[in-house]
């Protein structure tokens, strides 16, 4: 079940990287930010059965930090103060998270890292010209 989570989180993340190279939409953060919450909470829905055999009411933080991290720089979009450092920050706790729980479920949480990371990457990258 682990695997096939990991599985679908990759293929999720790469769906959506084909998505906004072929699309380019016009707030191509937003979307990175929404799809990494999107992968997050269905890879912590898919793993839930699993963490609560396997940890009882562990499963509640286990599963819940993720999903709370990956909240975080949709919150802060919303609000529309420093979602670059949420962005970074999501990143990092994710990551440690994954990294923290990798022999057991926290490498299906991984992938999610690299849209949060790319999200972050975007609001750096060069604008394209307006000008003719």
């Amino acid at each position: 079940m682990i695997a096939l989570a990991t599985i679908g989180a990759i293929v999720g993340v790469l769906l959506v990287g084909l998505v906004v190279l072929v699309r380019k939409p016009a707030d191509t953060r937003s979307v990175l930010r929404w799809s990494a919450l999107a992968i997050t909470v269905l890879v912590a829905a898919a793993l839930t059965p699993f963490t609560v055999d396997d940890s009882g009411t562990a499963a509640t933080y286990l599963l819940g930090v993720p999903v709370v991290t990956a909240l975080l720089p949709v919150l802060a979009q919303r609000i529309g103060r420093l979602a670059v450092v949420a962005d970074l920050v999501a990143a990092l706790v994710l990551t440690g998270w994954g990294l923290l729980l990798g022999l057991g479920i926290g490498g299906a949480f991984l992938p999610a890292v690299i849209l949060l990371i790319a999200s972050a990457a975007g609001t750096w990258a060069p604008r394209p010209s307006t000008t003719a």
